[in-house]
């Protein structure tokens, strides 16, 4: 077990180092490549385009053929992928380059997620995941410190060098340390018809799709950050790279700090309630900080404490969300965990060009998403308590 979470682990830290690791180099992606803030956001576009694509081909791959070929497969592709971003000669080619690495690297997030649903489920199960996403958290601290060193000697193309060097490690992991976790007689084996009755299942029930909604929308409200901070706190606070690259971190750090409140916490006060705590504080923070841009207080002493209110409600609502609604329908865990990551990621791409370089979009897109995370999460509850029965976590449950 401790080899396989290890793997696991590894499998987390991924997505966030694909993300935020190049993030400190986005200006002067802009200026080498020719293009705007929008044109640089689309490498984040087409990563999270491909992920979407990917989840919905790899959770159903997972489910019919097992866990461990689709994962190698997929770790392997990402790899290779990310090495042609680092020689880009163009943004159509890094663009193209990134939305295969999406694609690929998607194997690691939602087969992952299916195999702690295979080996564990209630408590443990929860604890498992909470764990998992804690240490996940690692990675968007370390990211930008890390690339922004990467970046002052060896340029943006660096990064991408690194990451394909993490991306292979993990292949080597996952090679070593995952076993198969679906027996042939829990697979699938219906094809398309299967896979379609699987979906109409899974979407079927209303708790599962406010708790996606509710996970979704909170990613969106963490793209919008993701994707906008390197031109808030460069362009609009004036930081310099290394220095918004520590104030990023920070924001990170707060995120892993409450989950590991969270992961303490959910089985006294349940899941249930510390995804409320974690939503209300996210719209809460997004909120405050688009008044504070819109009234032409912003400044650097102000923005990060409220950032890093975002991040602490982050910490809180992420693995819980994800846990209620994988939960909702155990039998069926790698096509719920496959839509929930499409819905995650084809949001986090519909974000990513809008919130621009200023910081009144940034914060506006913010609060929307969390308003509507919000929203999502009070749906799920009263679906939950139409049926006059607590919701079952199989993945931080209740």
């Amino acid at each position: 077990m401790p080899l396989l979470t290890g793997a696991l682990a590894l499998l987390c830290v991924v997505g966030p180092l694909s993300t935020d690791m190049y993030l400190p180099a986005f200006p002067r992606m802009g200026q080498e490549l020719g293009t705007d803030a929008s044109g640089v956001q689309l490498t984040l576009t087409a990563f999270l385009v491909g992920m979407t694509l990917g989840h919905l081909v790899f959770g159903p791959l997972s489910d019919r053929y097992g866990r461990r070929g689709p994962l190698l497969a997929g770790s392997v592709v990402c790899a290779l992928a990310t090495a042609l971003c680092a020689v880009a000669p163009s943004l159509e080619w890094l663009v193209g380059a990134r939305f295969v690495a999406g694609f690929a690297g998607a194997a690691g997030i939602v087969i992952g997620r299916a195999v702690v649903a295979d080996v564990a489920e209630g408590a443990a199960a929860a604890k498992l995941l909470a764990l998992l996403m804690t240490l996940g958290t690692i990675a968007p601290i370390v990211a930008p410190l890390a690339g922004g060193g990467v970046i002052e000697v060896f340029g943006w193309r660096g990064v991408f060098w690194v990451l394909s060097a993490v991306a292979a490690a993990v292949a080597a992991a996952v090679a070593v340390g995952v076993p198969e976790s679906l027996p042939g007689e829990k697979r699938r084996r219906g094809g398309l018809g299967e896979f379609a009755a699987s979906v109409r299942e899974v979407v079927g029930d209303r708790a599962y799709t406010g708790y996606t909604l509710a996970f979704s929308f909170g990613f969106g409200t963490l793209f919008c950050y993701i994707a906008g901070s390197p031109f808030l706190l460069q362009n609009v606070l004036g930081l310099s790279v290394g220095a918004s690259a520590v104030a990023f971190s920070c924001g990170a750090v707060v995120a892993a700090l409450a989950g590991v409140v969270n992961a303490r916490l959910v089985e006294r006060a349940g899941p249930g309630r510390l995804l409320r705590t974690g939503l209300f504080a996210m719209l809460a923070g997004s909120a405050a900080l688009l008044l504070a841009a819109g009234t032409g207080v912003l400044t650097a002493a102000l923005c990060l404490p409220l950032v890093a209110v975002v991040c602490a409600g982050i910490g809180l609502a992420f693995s819980n969300a994800a846990a209620l609604a994988i939960g909702r329908v155990p039998g069926a865990a790698g096509t719920a965990s496959a839509l929930l990551g499409t819905v995650q990621s084809a949001l986090g791409a519909v974000v990513a060009p809008l919130v621009g370089d200023t910081a009144g979009a940034l914060f506006f897109w913010m609060t929307v998403c969390a308003g509507l995370a919000v929203l999502s999460g009070w749906a799920a509850e009263r679906a939950v308590a139409s049926e006059g029965r607590p919701g079952r976590a199989a993945v931080p449950g209740d």
